[in-house]
């Protein structure tokens, strides 16, 4: 079984900065996406950003210039730092990892940015 732990949300002030961190476990393909994923209360699951094993990323709008994801395959661990924060990004953050036809899901992060 592959699992996801996330780490580092919390509550922060508007134009603050967080990061978060998501470790994966289990049996992993070297060749493989993980991404970072956030839904609002009453709102659709959205992609945030995404990063493939080659270091090849993705990133919404309404993040870019202000989030940057990364990972450090040899732990399967993937990062995200956030700066800029404002109030709209707060949202349950989850982890994901394509690997093998199959997705994967962390239990997520609280995100709260507020004054």
């Amino acid at each position: 079984q592959v699992q996801l732990v996330e780490s580092g949300g919390g509550l922060v002030q508007p134009g603050g900065s967080l990061r978060l961190s998501c470790a994966a476990s289990g049996i992993i393909f070297s060749i493989n996406t993980m991404a970072w994923y956030r839904q609002a209360p009453g709102e659709q699951r959205e992609l945030v950003a995404r990063i493939t094993s080659g270091g090849y990323t993705i990133y919404a709008d309404d993040v870019k210039g202000r989030f940057t994801i990364s990972r450090v395959n040899t732990k399967n661990t993937v990062y995200l730092q956030m700066n800029s924060l404002q109030p709209e990004d707060t949202a349950v953050y989850s982890c994901n990892l394509q690997t093998g036809a199959r997705n994967y899901w962390g239990q997520g992060t609280q995100v709260t940015v507020s004054s």
